[in-house]
Parts: C-alpha cells; structure tokens; sequence
C-alpha cells in the first residue's frame, strides 16, 4: 500500500490518508480482510504523527471502510456497494459544489453555469 502525504496541501494530513485508503479499497486494491499498516509502522514511514494516522484510521472505521480488532491491528471491512456509491456521490457532489464556487468568483452567472453543465452531461 502506498500513501503519499502533500504537506502543501490544504487538506488535513488525516484527510488525505482516509481519501487514499477508501481509493483504494473503492478501486480493489484493498479487498476485504487486508490488513492495513499498523499506526506505528504507517507513522513512521510517511514521517507523520502516529495520532494524525490513528484520527485516519478512526475516520476510516467511522465510515464503515475498517474494522480495528484490539491487539491484531485494522483490516479492511466487508465492502458494502451501497456505502461505495454514497460515498462516489458525496465526493461528486463536493467537487461540482467547487466547480460552482469556482465559476462564481470568476463571475460567472448561476444560468450559464447551468448551461456549462448541461453541455457536459449532454456530451
């Protein structure tokens, strides 16, 4: 499993992990019962608070992607394709909130924006 870590980012480092891991359970690199890096070891090797990790993991737990088994460490959930399409439709609908945020401090008028996204769907 590889993470990578963009300090410059504007996203919480706990954040970019959580993203990272449901990535790649969403895509099947992860199945289900794959035992994800213990906190310390994960810590260590992106150079990172072990508590930032732990929050990822947490998070991750929270959402229904792991579960944690004291003393054995954190595997990946059985994968629910309801819980992966909501989760699909919460990432597409932040980033079009974004899109839309966007083309506002461009000036951009609400009725052409609509008409942008029309053109896209139609396309």
């Amino acid at each position: 499993m590889r993470i990578i870590i963009n300090s410059s980012s504007m996203v919480p480092i706990y954040e970019q992990i959580t993203d990272q891991i449901k990535t790649l359970i969403r895509g099947g690199e992860l199945k289900e019962n794959d035992n994800l890096p213990s906190v310390r070891v994960l810590s260590r090797d992106l150079r990172i608070s072990a508590l930032t990790v732990k929050k990822a993991y947490d998070s991750l737990e929270e959402d229904g992607f792991t579960v944690t088994v004291h003393g054995k460490g954190t595997y990946v959930a059985a994968v629910n394709p309801g819980l992966l399409l909501e989760e699909q439709k919460k990432e597409l609908e932040a980033d079009l909130e974004m899109a839309v945020q966007k083309g506002r401090r461009y000036g951009i008028s609400d009725e052409d924006i609509r008409i942008l996204f029309d053109l896209i769907l139609e396309g």
